[in-house]
Protein backbone atom coordinates (compact mmCIF):
# COMPACT_ATOMS: atom_id res chain seq x y z
CA UNK A 1 0.00 0.00 0.00
CA UNK A 2 2.88 2.31 0.87
CA UNK A 3 4.52 1.62 -2.50
CA UNK A 4 1.25 2.35 -4.34
CA UNK A 5 0.92 5.69 -2.55
CA UNK A 6 4.52 6.67 -3.37
CA UNK A 7 4.01 5.65 -6.99
CA UNK A 8 0.86 7.80 -7.26
CA UNK A 9 2.65 10.83 -5.77
CA UNK A 10 5.66 10.35 -8.03
CA UNK A 11 3.44 9.91 -11.10
CA UNK A 12 1.47 13.09 -10.33
CA UNK A 13 4.56 15.25 -9.93
CA UNK A 14 6.43 13.71 -12.87
CA UNK A 15 3.63 14.57 -15.33
CA UNK A 16 3.94 18.23 -14.37
CA UNK A 17 7.69 18.25 -14.99
CA UNK A 18 7.56 16.41 -18.31
CA UNK A 19 4.50 18.12 -19.81
CA UNK A 20 4.80 18.76 -23.51
CA UNK A 21 4.43 22.18 -25.06
CA UNK A 22 2.34 22.08 -28.21
CA UNK A 23 0.24 24.12 -30.56
CA UNK A 24 -3.51 24.07 -30.80
CA UNK A 25 -4.91 24.27 -34.31
CA UNK A 26 -8.52 25.44 -34.59
CA UNK A 27 -10.30 24.20 -37.68
CA UNK A 28 -13.51 26.13 -38.30
CA UNK A 29 -16.01 26.27 -41.07
CA UNK A 30 -15.81 29.49 -43.12
CA UNK A 31 -19.60 29.81 -42.92
CA UNK A 32 -19.38 30.59 -39.19
CA UNK A 33 -17.84 34.01 -39.90
CA UNK A 34 -20.55 34.67 -42.51
CA UNK A 35 -23.23 33.91 -39.93
CA UNK A 36 -21.58 36.21 -37.40
CA UNK A 37 -21.44 39.05 -39.94
CA UNK A 38 -25.10 38.49 -40.85
CA UNK A 39 -26.05 38.61 -37.16
CA UNK A 40 -24.16 41.88 -36.70
CA UNK A 41 -25.97 43.45 -39.66
CA UNK A 42 -29.36 42.17 -38.49
CA UNK A 43 -28.89 43.16 -34.84
CA UNK A 44 -26.23 45.83 -34.61
CA UNK A 45 -24.54 46.14 -31.24
CA UNK A 46 -26.13 48.78 -29.07
CA UNK A 47 -23.54 51.46 -28.50
CA UNK A 48 -26.16 54.17 -28.04
CA UNK A 49 -26.35 55.65 -24.53
CA UNK A 50 -29.52 54.61 -22.76
CA UNK A 51 -31.70 55.89 -19.96
CA UNK A 52 -34.95 55.01 -18.24
CA UNK A 53 -37.70 56.66 -20.23
CA UNK A 54 -41.01 55.99 -21.91
CA UNK A 55 -42.25 54.36 -25.11
CA UNK A 56 -45.69 53.91 -26.54
CA UNK A 57 -46.62 50.31 -27.22
CA UNK A 58 -48.59 50.75 -30.38
CA UNK A 59 -49.55 47.25 -31.38
CA UNK A 60 -48.88 43.59 -30.61
CA UNK A 61 -50.00 40.35 -32.18
CA UNK A 62 -48.89 36.74 -32.56
CA UNK A 63 -48.91 37.24 -36.34
CA UNK A 64 -45.71 38.92 -37.53
CA UNK A 65 -47.32 40.19 -40.74
CA UNK A 66 -50.01 42.05 -38.81
CA UNK A 67 -47.36 43.88 -36.77
CA UNK A 68 -45.35 44.67 -39.91
CA UNK A 69 -48.50 46.12 -41.51
CA UNK A 70 -49.05 48.30 -38.44
CA UNK A 71 -45.44 49.49 -38.72
CA UNK A 72 -45.93 50.34 -42.42
CA UNK A 73 -49.14 52.18 -41.61
CA UNK A 74 -47.37 54.39 -39.04
CA UNK A 75 -44.44 55.02 -41.40
CA UNK A 76 -46.86 56.07 -44.14
CA UNK A 77 -48.55 58.52 -41.77
CA UNK A 78 -45.08 60.03 -41.11
CA UNK A 79 -45.56 60.47 -37.38
CA UNK A 80 -41.84 61.08 -36.86
CA UNK A 81 -40.73 58.73 -34.06
CA UNK A 82 -38.39 55.76 -34.00
CA UNK A 83 -40.21 52.43 -34.24
CA UNK A 84 -39.01 49.32 -32.44
CA UNK A 85 -40.06 45.85 -33.57
CA UNK A 86 -39.51 43.15 -30.92
CA UNK A 87 -40.42 39.54 -30.36
CA UNK A 88 -41.61 38.77 -26.83
CA UNK A 89 -42.81 35.17 -26.99
CA UNK A 90 -45.46 34.46 -28.17
CA UNK A 91 -46.19 37.98 -29.51
CA UNK A 92 -44.53 40.47 -31.80
CA UNK A 93 -44.56 43.97 -30.34
CA UNK A 94 -44.36 47.37 -32.03
CA UNK A 95 -43.19 50.26 -29.85
CA UNK A 96 -42.58 53.88 -30.73
CA UNK A 97 -40.42 56.67 -29.39
CA UNK A 98 -37.62 57.44 -26.98
CA UNK A 99 -39.37 59.85 -24.65
CA UNK A 100 -37.75 61.40 -21.59
CA UNK A 101 -41.00 62.23 -19.82
CA UNK A 102 -44.41 60.65 -19.63
CA UNK A 103 -45.91 63.91 -20.88
CA UNK A 104 -43.98 63.59 -24.18
CA UNK A 105 -45.17 60.00 -24.52
CA UNK A 106 -48.78 61.04 -23.89
CA UNK A 107 -48.55 63.69 -26.61
CA UNK A 108 -47.39 61.07 -29.11
CA UNK A 109 -50.06 58.63 -27.96
CA UNK A 110 -52.72 61.26 -28.75
CA UNK A 111 -51.35 61.50 -32.32
CA UNK A 112 -51.80 57.79 -32.94
CA UNK A 113 -54.98 57.39 -30.89
CA UNK A 114 -57.17 57.43 -34.00
CA UNK A 115 -55.11 54.67 -35.68
CA UNK A 116 -54.46 52.54 -32.59
CA UNK A 117 -56.86 53.26 -29.72
CA UNK A 118 -55.47 50.35 -27.64
CA UNK A 119 -51.96 51.84 -27.49
CA UNK A 120 -50.47 52.49 -24.07
CA UNK A 121 -47.38 53.97 -22.45
CA UNK A 122 -44.67 51.80 -20.92
CA UNK A 123 -41.65 52.72 -18.83
CA UNK A 124 -38.45 51.00 -19.97
CA UNK A 125 -34.83 51.46 -20.94
CA UNK A 126 -34.74 53.77 -23.99
CA UNK A 127 -32.12 55.34 -26.20
CA UNK A 128 -31.30 58.94 -25.45
CA UNK A 129 -33.71 60.97 -27.58
CA UNK A 130 -32.46 63.18 -30.37
CA UNK A 131 -32.64 66.86 -29.44
CA UNK A 132 -33.59 69.25 -32.23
Amino acid sequence: MKHLFLFAVFFTFSTQFFAQNGKVVVVEDARINLLIQKQIVTNPPSNVPQMVGYRVQVFFDADRKAVEEARSKILNENLGEELYFQFNAPNYVLKAGDFRTKLEAEAYQEKIQSLYPASFIIKELTNLPKIN
